[in-house]
Order: structure tokens, then C-alpha cells, then sequence
């Protein structure tokens, strides 16, 4: 089956819909690719909310030096600037939409702001604690009312599609890609003058996470397969405090809780991030989640606990209403009780290398969003920055988009439809189940928040053995969802090990005990790239 659209859109998440948004403004027509419903992906489930500094007591050099603090050195100033000054246009834009953000007091656009780690003053705006499902589901409905936005749900997308491009000299050029339809169980071919990537990170490669299910690393393994380059995947965001509880899944508790001046306790009730950093819970998410690593392996605790029962109740359940409820199912009172929390795999910083348009380095495929690499985190992200990167970069990857379908002939070549001729029907999926399995456990305890060498070392030995394990079964079999997610997990995981083997020092999210301080002489991105195509 063939699918056409000017515009292929590989996700449903802030990015992917702020995107076809935009571009349905421009009078582009496109597709968004989910691989479950439409209103899915880690946008969904964002509680903090998005920074701008709004405040007239704030800046935008204020929120640009705590960006640039945050991320270790390795942030890119052009980005950071262009992220930091985007920000009152990016909610401005929202606001337009319909996005009614949380207000102090009666007067109209004074929103009421809160404050997270490292962030040096309150200018997170929010919709109580659930922003990312406020605005997304807000945008959503703009989705569903556009004659030129087509949803194509349960639809997993499998690889791009590629021939050479003249006008690039060797270069290739994207035409479109491959997708599996959930409900025919069939591969569909889609042909599009230009191909988005706003796919999500690659947490579920870990244990335990603050992710969706989907957040299977899709557009990074599919851009690296097509020669794309990836750079910084070593600095996963590890969210400090997510909910401990058998049977909470991966229930975030937000940074804004700490930010409102809720304290991080030992079972014992003393707290302990004082010892660890003079800003105690404001600290940025890698100090407050290594110090609560350090914590529990010290003192053999399953968890750690977050209390905020010195504040008042109904302020509680004012600013946190979603976490006061979802507690509340598993029996804690968050007005009266500690929240027992853990951390876990929340934010890939590094992705796919793009410029501040989005433009990765093959003609026709641009990356937005949490697979995409800016240069904004550096080594690690500040709270709240990553809803609004992806506001700003869609809205200016539209003109670069539009200025490469001008450039289009108007008769192009149809891609070549799915050949599965010679494969048959899988016959041991259990095998995918325990792949999945093994994999999320080992990168857990081998390149987790704290790293060594040979943790590393014997992380790499596993993949190797996984990859050529899952490429001989994605070569003889039928593809299935588990199949894709899992073969692209284990090659991001593979990325995420090289990237960690090459930086020999500890700088933001990745610290080794091998060499546990930062070298001024590797303040530079680790950049991979793959083979020459042949």
C-alpha cells in the first residue's frame, strides 16, 4: 500500500504536532505517524511545565547562564539563546491555541510560575501539574479539525527511504519511509517530498523509567541507519524522584514539588541533600539523582522519601492535584505522608545532529524534539527546557521545510514498495520478550547513573551478542512492533555505550568512578558517525 504527504511526521508528541500544526498554517499538508493513539508519547505525561523567563524580575541572560550551568559546559550558545529568547512566542503561541496556563490572580497572560532545580528564579509556566497532557490534548483537537493533517495511528515506523540526490553531489536524499500497520499487520510505503523525525528519546532501554512504552529510540536508530550522524547519547537524564511502588509503573513525581520546598528524607526521616550540594533540593536533576543513588547503595535503601507535609494541604492539592490523586490510589496522603521515590531513565540529551532548523545531514530529513541533537542540553537538561524546545524548533524548522519542497521537481520517483518475499512467520517471539528483557537490565546496572570502564565493557560484549542475535531475526521473520522497538533499542544502546566509552571524564549525567572529575580538554560533543554507505 502507498501513502503520500508533503511532509512525513515520525511521532505524535509536542513536537511532531506543533510541526504539522505550523505547517497546515503555511498551507502544507502532512502525516503524523503514532505508534498508538494520537494523543501518546512522553509530551503526554509532563507535569513541571515550560520555562520562559516572564517575570519582569527575571531575563532572558538569567535563564541562558542557568542553561549553560546546567549543562556542564557543553551546551551550545547560539542554541541556548535561540531556545531562551523563543520562549514568550512559544507561549504566546500555546496560549492562542487554547492552552489556558495557571494565572496569579485576576490579571490576564500573569501566569503563575513555578520554580525548579536550577533554575535561579520562578518561570516555569504550568497547567496545574499536568501541562504536557493540558497542552497536548489541546493541540490534538486543532489536529483532529485540519483538512490537511492526516493521522495514521498504530503505525510503527520501520526505516527511511533513500536515493542518491543529485544536487548533493554523493550525498542521498530522503523520499519517504517504511511503517508497519498495527491492524493489517502489513509494512505500508510512504512517499514524502520531506521526512520529520520527533520520535522521543530512548529511555525504555533502561529498567526503570519515567517513560511511555514508546520511548523505544525509533528516529535515532532509523537516522543512524540511513547515515545520519548522533552525538552526546552518553548523558541520559536519570529524573530524580519517580514514584516507588510495586504496582505505579513509572509514575513521575515532579521537579516542581521540590521547587515549592518539598525535602528529600532518608528512611530514618533526616535529610540528606545538604551533604551533597549547598542547594540542597533545588540542585540539578544529575546531583540530586546521583546523591539519592549514593543514599540507597550506602545504606542499602530500596528508596528514599520526598515530604511535603509541612506545607499546607490545600496548597497541595492545588499545585499537584494529578500526583495528590495518583498517591492517593496507592494509600499515601501526600499532605500527611512521605512519598517513597527512586530514580529513574527520564531524558535522552543527545540525538541525531541537527542545525537550528532541524536539517540533519541528509537532504530531506529533518529531527525535532527529544531525537534530535541542538546543542541546547549539552551534558544535561534543565527542568522544563525540553516542552519548550520543542515549540520553538518546530516552528523554525517550517521555513527550511518549505524552502526544500520548493526545490522539488514536480514529478519524483515513487520508493519501492516492501519486499518480505523471503521471510516467513516468526516462530519463538518469546525470544524478543527476553531480549527486551535482559537488555533493560543490564544497561541498568552497567550504564546507569554511575559508571565504570568495564561495566561499559561488559555492556558492550552483551549488545554485540544481541544485535546479531535480533539482525538474524529481523532478516528471516516477519516484523512485528516488539521486533522494531526492540532491534532499535539495542542499536541506541549500543550508541549510548560508545558515546560513554569515549568520554574519559565525569561531566554532568555521565559520571565513571574511573574518572570521576571533569577534564577542561573534553568540553567538546562526542560525535559519532557511521560508515560510509556502499
Amino acid at each position: 500500500m502507498l501513502r503520500e504527504g508533503a511532509v512525513a511526521i515520525v511521532g505524535s508528541g509536542l513536537a511532531g504536532i506543533s510541526l504539522a500544526l505550523r505547517l497546515s498554517e503555511q498551507g502544507i499538508d502532512s502525516l503524523i505517524l503514532t505508534k498508538s493513539k494520537l494523543a501518546s508519547g512522553s509530551s503526554v505525561w509532563a507535569q513541571g511545565g515550560i520555562a520562559a523567563a516572564l517575570d519582569p524580575r527575571d531575563s532572558f541572560e538569567a535563564h541562558i547562564q542557568d542553561t549553560l550551568r546546567t549543562g556542564a559546559g557543553l551546551c551550545h550558545e547560539s542554541a541556548v539563546r535561540t531556545v531562551v529568547e523563543g520562549a514568550p512566542d512559544a507561549i504566546d503561541w500555546l496560549s492562542a491555541a487554547g492552552v489556558h496556563f495557571d494565572q496569579q490572580g485576576d490579571v490576564p497572560k500573569q501566569f503563575h510560575l513555578a520554580r525548579e532545580g536550577g533554575h535561579s528564579h520562578r518561570r516555569v509556566a504550568h497547567v496545574a501539574d499536568t501541562t504536557g497532557r493540558a497542552v497536548v490534548n489541546t493541540l490534538d483537537r486543532q489536529i483532529l479539525a485540519s483538512p490537511r493533517i492526516t493521522v495514521l495511528e498504530n503505525h510503527t515506523a520501520v526505516d527511511l527511504i533513500l536515493k542518491p540526490d543529485a544536487s548533493a553531489g554523493a550525498g542521498t536524499q530522503v523520499i519517504g519511509l517504511y511503517a508497519l500497520d498495527g491492524d493489517s499487520g502489513s509494512v505500508v510505503t510512504i512517499h514524502a517530498g520531506a521526512v520529520v523525525l520527533a520520535s522521543g528519546g530512548a529511555s525504555k532501554a533502561y529498567l526503570y523509567t519515567s517513560n511511555p512504552d514508546s520511548s523505544t529510540g525509533d528516529g535515532i536508530a532509523m537516522a543512524w541507519r540511513a547515515g545520519c550522524s548522533v552525538a552526546n547519547l552518553e548523558f541520559v537524564q536519570f529524573h530524580p524522584t519517580c514514584l516507588y511502588h510495586p504496582h505505579a509503573g513509572n509514575f513521575l513525581i515532579s521537579e516542581a514539588v521540590r521547587g515549592e520546598g518539598g525535602r528529600l528524607l532518608l528512611p530514618d526521616g533526616n535529610a540528606f541533600m545538604e551533604r551533597h550540594d549547598p542547594r540542597g533540593e533545588l540542585a540539578s536533576r544529575d546531583v540530586v539523582a546521583r546523591a539519592i543513588d549514593y543514599e540507597m547503595k550506602k545504606g542499602g535503601h530500596d528508596c528514599v522519601y520526598l515530604d511535603v507535609s509541612h506545607l499546607a494541604a490545600a496548597h497541595i492539592k492545588r499545585h499537584f492535584p494529578g500526583i495528590y490523586e495518583r498517591c492517593q490510589s496507592f494509600a499515601i496522603d501526600i499532605t500527611t505522608d512521605p512519598v517513597p521515590v527512586v530514580p529513574a531513565a527520564h531524558y535522552t540529551c543527545g540525538g541525531i545532529n541537527t542545525d537550528l532548523n532541524g536539517q540533519t545531514d541528509l537532504a530531506g530529513l529533518y529531527a525535532i524534539g527529544e531525537n534530535a541533537h541542538t546543542g541546547l542540553h549539552g551534558a544535561n537538561r534543565l527542568a522544563s527546557n525540553s516542552l519548550l524546545e520543542c515549540v520553538v524548533f518546530s516552528h523554525r524548522a517550517v521555513p527550511a521545510i518549505l524552502e526544500y519542497l520548493e526545490k522539488l521537481p514536480g514529478s519524483r520517483q515513487t520508493p519501492p514498495a516492501w519486499d518480505e518475499s523471503q521471510v516467513s512467520d516468526p516462530d519463538e517471539l518469546v525470544v524478543v520478550a527476553h531480549n527486551w528483557e535482559e537488555l533493560r537490565r543490564f544497561m541498568w546496572d552497567y550504564v546507569g547513573i554511575v559508571r565504570t570502564s568495564r561495566r561499559l565493557q561488559r555492556a558492550a560484549n552483551r549488545l554485540h551478542l544481541l544485535h546479531a542475535e535480533i539482525r538474524d531475526f529481523y532478516s528471516h521473520f516477519r516484523v512485528n512492533k516488539d521486533l522494531l522497538e526492540l532491534r532499535n533499542l539495542v542499536l541506541v544502546s549500543e550508541l549510548i555505550v560508545r558515546c560513554a566509552a569515549d568520554r574519559r571524564e565525569s561531566r554532568g549525567l555521565h559520571f565513571t568512578q574511573d574518572y570521576p572529575a571533569p577534564d577542561p580538554k573534553q568540553e567538546y560533543d562526542t560525535i559519532l558517525r557511521p560508515e560510509p554507505r556502499p
